[in-house]
């Protein structure tokens, strides 16, 4: 019997309303490298849904490749990148923003999560020529550990770096679901407080993709050169584009977020009822919990999923997530079994 996964959130296809319109528009003719009507008219809805007619929107097919390709763009030779130490560039990417040549100064934060304080104290660091230059922070929202900046806390960010000429680039892999997780942050606040961010879809319903929106009229000259000489800028544009198209009309993006993230919710009170505890305090669709290893090892029997770290002699930190398409009868039967090694402890 095949292991059930809970190991990320793109491990299913496509929703199908995606596909249904890759069906029906699929032997209409359009122009290439994202010129095409389908990703010309969703680029339009998302600076509506951003009131923001000014921004550029641009398409891509995964989020290293967005953020190479962003950050390269936006940074001199000597200029350099801030980050939480857990950030997806920095741990998740190859190397991919080192090997352009730009260095990630690594800030410790918290859950995830960096603050002013902590940009404060990158900044006093680098105090001449002799260092790199910070000219970029990069945060995710949701972090890599599940947590979510509110729209307070991404508005400070925001003001500082204006005040300390830095550029903020939100990565929006899982956006959907740090939206959804809170009443406090939409849209087009986090259009408002970045001078860039991205819409991912390839974590939220769509075959693949990502929609990379620029507000800083600063980082938006010659961008598709740029994407092109990245690799970026594909012929069949169009695939990216209306994918974005299916979820974004209709607020079928933001619903997929909200299961998910139900779902991870429901693992989450169980576990807690169980008397066990998290690595991290997250809201969203990815979990962190600290379980004995026999639970661990009794799980993986049926379900597949990442052992993220040791936490002690004999427990372990697992990560669980949830995504649009996860079988509610799998978490009732995951939930199932943590219940039941509670109950005979």
């Amino acid at each position: 019997m095949s292991r059930y996964m809970f190991k990320n959130d793109y491990s299913e296809g496509a929703h199908p309303k995606v596909l249904e319109l890759l069906q029906k528009t699929n032997l209409t003719q359009q122009e290439a490298y994202g010129l095409d009507e389908y990703s010309m008219q969703a680029a339009a809805l998302i600076r509506d849904l951003i009131n923001m007619p000014q921004a550029d929107v641009h398409f891509f097919t995964g989020g290293t490749q967005t953020n190479l390709t962003l950050i390269s763009a936006a940074l001199r030779p000597h200029e350099a990148v801030l980050s939480a130490h857990s950030a997806h560039i920095n741990v998740h990417e190859t190397g991919a923003i080192e090997a352009t040549g730009h260095k990630i100064f690594q800030l410790p934060g918290s859950d995830g999560k960096i603050t002013t304080d902590d940009l404060q104290q990158a900044i006093d660091f680098h105090q001449d020529e002799h260092y790199v230059k910070p000219r970029l922070v990069f945060i995710s929202n949701a972090t890599e550990l599940g947590t979510v900046y509110t729209s307070r806390e991404l508005e400070q960010l925001y003001d500082f770096c204006q005040n300390h000429g830095l550029y903020l680039y939100l990565d929006g892999a899982r956006l959907g679901n740090a939206i959804e997780a809170t009443n406090d942050l939409n849209l087009k606040q986090v259009a408002q407080f970045t001078d860039a961010f991205y819409i991912g879809g390839t974590k939220n319903g769509a075959l693949l993709g990502e929609a990379l929106v620029i507000t800083n009229p600063n980082l938006k000259r010659d961008f598709r050169y740029i994407m092109k000489q990245r690799g970026a800028l594909i012929a069949k544009g169009r695939v990216v584009g209306i994918q974005f198209l299916a979820l974004l009309q209709d607020g079928l993006y933001f619903e997929l977020a909200k299961r998910a993230n139900n779902l991870a919710q429901q693992i989450r009170q169980a576990i807690e009822q169980s008397g066990f505890s998290f690595l991290a305090d997250s809201p969203t669709n990815q979990i962190f919990p600290i379980l004995p290893d026999d639970l661990i090892q009794q799980l993986y029997t049926r379900f597949d999923f990442y052992i993220w770290q040791r936490y002690s002699r004999d427990s372990s930190v697992i990560r669980l997530v949830t995504s649009w398409a996860t079988d509610e009868t799998k978490v009732g039967e995951l939930i199932k079994m943590i219940r039941n090694y509670s109950k005979q402890k």
